[in-house]
């Protein structure tokens, strides 16, 4: 069946994608030399497992770390199960990567790491032995499945750290613009607020609660198949928070690619590795649609709008 033409998702199959596929680097080729790289391979997707290819790249050499690894919840990704663990696997899982993480970042970097609230248990107590905790980050999915017995879940955490107390928070880069409801004026002057065309605005420092999120669907432009895929407008206020124009992006779980193409948005650089090779076909055709479309979802003119505010993309 064909789909409709306002259904944007990218559902690419390897057969129709070996261009994409083969603008990669193969991680196997990394693993297979001996000792670590000299220089990092930027602006490139690595198909390859992530805990090996970590191990070649240069140490030092990211300033900024985007960490979204499967939950502890077992999932089908295109046809690569990860099954539930218990509780001490999943820490020794964890370790693992933070461990082989940990020497890649700069001493003035920085980490986020995407969780659900059953593993945001085990990763926030862990990442603590690696880096320094910052904060940790609560955002509403807005979807999510029902359950009889419970409550619905519809919130995730992100764990925000760094290497060291030298680290990059690009405040103003990252405030939310609000509706003012009662706006407030002083000598017949607004105070803190600003009207345009779209109505009375106010530009607010963001908080660690962020409810102003749409999550990928069929007709946005962004959407692929891969099932745990973040929005653009999450990842783009990490990256604008935590690093500057120039710096390098790293994230070791890139799924269908929304960290790199976010970052090159933004005019970082990055670096990404995934290990199935479909959805290293969506990131790479994300990646050339980059080219020419800078457009991230509920982010214009150089501000985040609440959601469904502004949203022409």
């Amino acid at each position: 069946m064909s789909k409709s033409s306002r259904n944007k998702t990218i559902d690419t199959d390897i057969s129709e994608g070996v261009e994409y596929l083969n603008r990669c680097i193969k991680g196997k080729d990394l693993t297979e030399a001996t000792g670590r790289m000299d220089t990092a391979p930027l602006d490139r997707t690595i198909n390859g497992d992530s805990f090996q290819v970590m191990e070649t790249l240069p140490k030092a050499f990211a300033d900024l770390a985007i960490v979204d690894p499967p939950y502890n919840l077992g999932k089908d990704y295109n046809g690569r199960y990860f099954g539930k663990m218990t509780q001490a696997a999943y820490a020794e899982y964890t370790r693992q990567w933070m461990r082989g993480l940990r020497p890649l970042l700069k001493d003035t970097g920085s980490i986020y790491v995407c969780c659900d609230w059953q593993s945001s248990l085990i990763i926030g107590n862990l990442l603590s032995d690696y880096f320094i905790v910052r904060n940790r980050i609560t955002w509403q999915r807005e979807k999510g499945r029902g359950a009889k017995t419970n409550w619905k879940n519809s919130m995730e955490d992100i764990w925000f750290a760094t290497v060291s107390d030298q680290y990059t928070f690009n405040l103003d880069d990252v405030k939310l613009r609000r509706r003012v409801i009662a706006p407030y004026k002083i000598e017949g002057k607004p105070k803190d607020w600003i009207e345009n065309k779209e109505g009375k605005f106010r530009d607010t420092c963001p908080s660690n609660f962020w409810d102003d999120l749409t999550v990928p669907f069929w007709s946005m432009k962004e959407n692929t198949t891969h099932p745990a895929q973040k929005p653009e407008k999450l990842i783009a206020k990490l990256i604008l928070a935590s690093s500057n124009e120039g710096d390098v992006v790293f994230d070791p779980f890139l799924g269908s690619g929304t960290t790199s193409v976010t970052a090159k948005k933004l005019g970082r650089q990055y670096l990404g590795i995934e290990r199935d090779e479909r959805y290293c076909i969506f990131a790479e055709q994300r990646l050339e649609m980059a080219d020419t479309d800078k457009g991230i979802q509920g982010y214009e003119d150089n501000v985040f709008w609440e959601r469904n505010v502004n949203a022409k993309i």
